[in-house]
Order: structure tokens, then C-alpha cells, then sequence
């Protein structure tokens, strides 16, 4: 008969922890052989046991589980680790992973999956709570919206945010030094760019875009060019 998996147990709820334990260890391929209620302590015993598998909270006194989890997989490479928490935030879980978890189970897990979860991680499979899964490549795949903003040049944006403040071409092109046929140019560029059928549509989608509403920097005078442009 092969040795049974070797489980470490981090959690700072005692019923909980001995609930696990208890579950864990009523199974022959099976064994808690030490429990703990902090990161800290977690860290120590894995280095000095190395169980097959830490089986860690996420939130414990001092470091918690996700520092832990970093610890243990720079320290003991081979030993898999399971996060076992309430947390169904997906910065938790890509921050555990990102620590070198294997896996992601919440506490609702049922006593039969976790164990069985317990032993697939063991064996080198990956596991994360499917909901959970789900939810993070929905949001994944969903397309990340266009930043208009993004496309305007350094001198566009000074001419949308004085537009903002309401100034019209010959008042954008004194603040800026620019010749006032320059600053339509510019204009008409900003509102292709954001895709705006006037001055003040484009005003809007700048500022609901996250223009800072502030006036533009002075400029400094330029030499004048032969058609006008400084």
C-alpha cells in the first residue's frame, strides 16, 4: 500500500481546523500530521515536515496564508499547496496563485470533495473552485473598453482640455502660441479621434474619459513656420 498524503493545516478557526483534520484523517490515503493557526508557524513546519501538501487559510495572525504560500514555494518547492478560504475575491486568487498555490477551494466545499480535491492536487493536478473559474475567465474575455485619450497626441490633449474649459480656437491658439488655422487642424483631428460631431460632445467624452480640469501648459513661442504653424 502506497504511503498516505501528508497534509499540513493552516487555519485560525480551531473548530473549523479540527473539522478538517478530522475529515482528512478518517481517510486511509490521508494524514494531518500538523496543524496550525498561523502563517508564521505554517512556514516553519512545512520546511521542517515537508508534507506533501500545506493545505492553507487565507486570512491567519501575522504574515497570512497568501505570504505563507510564497514561503513555502520558495523554500519547498515540491510541496503542493492548497488554499482553502471564504474568499471568492479574484485579487485573492490570482494573488495565490501568483505565490505558487496549486490550488483554490472554498470552505462551502463539501467534506467528499475535499478530499478529493486533496488528492488530485497531490497527484499534480491544478484545481480552482469552478465558479470561481468561471467567473474569471468571463471577465477574462470581455472586451476591455477603447480609452479615446489614448490615441490623442501631447499638443491634442492641451487643445480638448482648454475646449473643456470652454476657450474658442483664437483663445486656444493665444495660450498655446499656435496659429488659429492650426488649432482647427488640431480640432478636427480630436474630433475624428473621438469620434464627436462637435466641440462639446467631444468636451464631454473627454472629461467623462478622465480629463484632468485644469488649464493646459503655456507653451513656448515657436519660430513661426512658412504656412502659418508655429
Amino acid at each position: 500500500m502506497p504511503d498516505p498524503i501528508r497534509i499540513l493545516l493552516a487555519d485560525d478557526h480551531p473548530m473549523f481546523r479540527e473539522g478538517v483534520a478530522h475529515s482528512l484523517g478518517n481517510e486511509p490515503d490521508l494524514e494531518v500530521v500538523a496543524q496550525t493557526a498561523s502563517g508564521e508557524e505554517a512556514v516553519e513546519l512545512a520546511r521542517r515536515l515537508t508534507p506533501d501538501v500545506a493545505l492553507l487559510d487565507i486570512t491567519m495572525p501575522g504574515i497570512g496564508g497568501i505570504a505563507a504560500a510564497a514561503q513555502i514555494a520558495a523554500s519547498v518547492p515540491r510541496m503542493r499547496i492548497l488554499m482553502l478560504t471564504v474568499s471568492e475575491d479574484k485579487d485573492n486568487l490570482l494573488a495565490a496563485l501568483k505565490a505558487g498555490a496549486h490550488g483554490y477551494a472554498l470552505k462551502g466545499t463539501s467534506a467528499s470533495e475535499l478530499r478529493a480535491i486533496v488528492r488530485r492536487v497531490a497527484g499534480g493536478e491544478a484545481f480552482v473552485t469552478p465558479a470561481l473559474a468561471t467567473r474569471l475567465l468571463v471577465e477574462f474575455s470581455r472586451p476591455q473598453e477603447r480609452d479615446p485619450l489614448s490615441e490623442l497626441t501631447a499638443r491634442e490633449h492641451d487643445v480638448i482640455r482648454l475646449i473643456s474649459l470652454g476657450s474658442s480656437n483664437r483663445e486656444i491658439a493665444e495660450r498655446l502660441h499656435l496659429a488659429e488655422k492650426t488649432v482647427k487642424h488640431y480640432v478636427t483631428g480630436i474630433l475624428q479621434k473621438l469620434h464627436a460631431r462637435s466641440r462639446t460632445e467631444a468636451a464631454l467624452i473627454a472629461v467623462g474619459h478622465g480629463l484632468p480640469m485644469r488649464a493646459a501648459p503655456e507653451a513656448t513661442p515657436a519660430k513661426q513656420h512658412p504656412n502659418g504653424e508655429r
